[in-house]
């Protein structure tokens, strides 16, 4: 079952648009089906069809001719060759794409430009080509939410500070910068789940780099704090919700049981840090982020300090 999130659609067109630099692309013969939709963010070599086996055949994916795939059409004659793309061409594939700069075969212009289908050449090799556009379209694909609240991180915690209106969250997000801590996102965090496993927390792009600080207004974070006080993405490893004290039933005192929030799926440590006047919240969230780094290497202090507590319960009786 995919997790709750918004997923993405692309087209060729946003690809090849996106990606023509990066993936050293170059559109051939017409721009047609540039508004064709990749379905699916994997590439896939079309051997076994040009040979006309199509059992289980990728239609769904950006079609990659490569070195093998081109030496193959090359024995064949111009018609067959014509049969063979018409083929591939019908299934209503997203695009085709020739690598290693190679001169595409006789007549597939011809045959993709009557289907509506694109045709792109690459100076990559095949598989360096396959590698990098699978990444990007991975990145393309990924699910993505957004969550109410801002991301810092803290020598290297991804930590998202979240919190009623009003709470602090601002001060304290304001704090952690003075400390030299770069911020992620201010308010609204737009999360994208990659691998399945991993959330990747960046800004909107419209209030990125910036910050709302109440009674001040806007504030240029990078211009104010330096360009190291900002970073566009940053893994999340940790949520801190600020609550109000008097709406908390007990404060987590010793701090043995774990909490975790679901975002997409991933179960993401969290912590609740009671609000009270006088308070540092800054402070606090920056030990909770350092604390969450020893648990990741494997030093978990509030365990060792139970086992000690009932190490020494034991030597008593």
């Amino acid at each position: 079952m995919r997790p709750k999130g918004k997923y993405k659609t692309l087209t060729v067109g946003e690809f090849y648009t996106r990606y023509a630099e990066e993936l050293s692309l170059s559109l051939l013969g017409s721009a047609v089906g540039l508004d064709r939709i990749i379905k699916e963010p994997t590439i896939n070599r079309p051997g076994l069809a040009l040979s006309g086996f199509f059992d289980y055949f990728a239609a769904k994916r950006i079609q990659v001719l490569g070195s093998a795939e081109l030496a193959y059409l090359r024995k064949l004659t111009a018609e067959q060759v014509r049969e063979r793309i018409k083929e591939v061409v019908r299934r209503r594939i997203p695009c085709l794409v020739v690598a290693r700069g190679s001169r595409p075969p006789k007549h597939l212009l011809e045959v993709a430009e009557a289907g509506g289908i694109s045709v792109f050449r690459t100076s990559m090799v095949t598989m360096n080509f396959i590698n990098a556009a699978t990444l990007a379209l991975e990145d393309e694909f990924a699910p993505t939410i957004t969550e109410h609240g801002s991301m810092v991180d803290i020598l290297g915690v991804g930590t998202l500070v979240r919190g009623s209106a009003g709470i602090g969250k601002s001060e304290c997000v304001l704090g952690l910068l003075e400390r030299g801590y770069p911020l992620v996102s201010d308010d609204v965090t737009r999360l994208r789940l990659l691998d399945g496993r991993h959330l990747v927390g960046t800004a909107p792009e419209l209030t990125r780099h910036h910050m709302e600080v109440r009674g001040v207004g806007i504030i240029n974070v990078s211009s104010m704090f330096g360009i190291r006080a900002v970073r566009v993405e940053k893994m999340l490893d940790l949520i801190v919700t600020l609550k109000d004290w008097q709406d908390l039933e007990e404060p987590d005192r010793i701090g043995l049981n774990q909490q975790f929030h679901e975002i997409l799926g991933v179960q993401v440590p969290h912590i609740t840090i009671p609000v009270r006047i006088g308070r540092d919240l800054s402070r606090l969230v920056e030990v909770a982020a350092l604390d969450r780094k020893l648990k990741s290497m494997g030093q978990d202090s509030a365990k060792e300090f139970n086992d000690r507590l009932l190490n020494s319960m034991q030597r008593k009786r």
